[in-house]
């Protein structure tokens, strides 16, 4: 029986997709978690893109698409920054875009298996976004 290797969550990964003339377009992500029902299917999200996606993964595992990224030398604790921040779920967020127009949303989630990154869903949007929310000092 195939499986997606057990300690994928929060790893980094590229899949290859195949365009309609046989182009392949390889694009990076993050596998955030299983879903809780659905437990073929996971939410994951890219780096060109950062929506919130729900895909079956193990077809694209089986064939070679999916590749799990090696990890860098660090440890979590270097990996994970030190700002990250708790208690933002439900949380109301503003959001200034580069115009200087703003969105407001709310925090909806926290990735348990990377605490740094949340959910977060905008007013204006049915998407999904997924950002990771680190404490900065000035």
């Amino acid at each position: 029986m195939w499986a997606l290797p057990t300690p994928s969550l929060a790893k980094r990964w590229s899949i290859c997709f195949e365009g309609e003339h046989g182009s392949k377009d390889e694009w990076r992500g993050m596998v955030l978690a299983q879903a809780p029902i659905m437990k073929a299917w996971f939410y994951i999200t890219y780096e060109k893109d950062p929506v919130l996606y729900m895909y079956q993964l193990l077809d694209d595992y089986k064939e070679g698409d999916l590749r799990i990224m090696p990890e860098p030398s660090e440890s979590v604790a270097e990996r994970e920054p030190e700002g990250v921040i708790d208690g933002l779920i439900g949380k109301h967020v503003e959001y200034t875009k580069e115009d200087g127009s703003k969105r407001t949303g709310k925090v909806i989630h926290q990735v348990e298996a990377k605490p740094s990154v949340y959910f977060i869903k905008f007013d204006d949007d049915f998407h999904i976004y997924v950002y990771d929310l680190v404490k900065r000092s000035y």
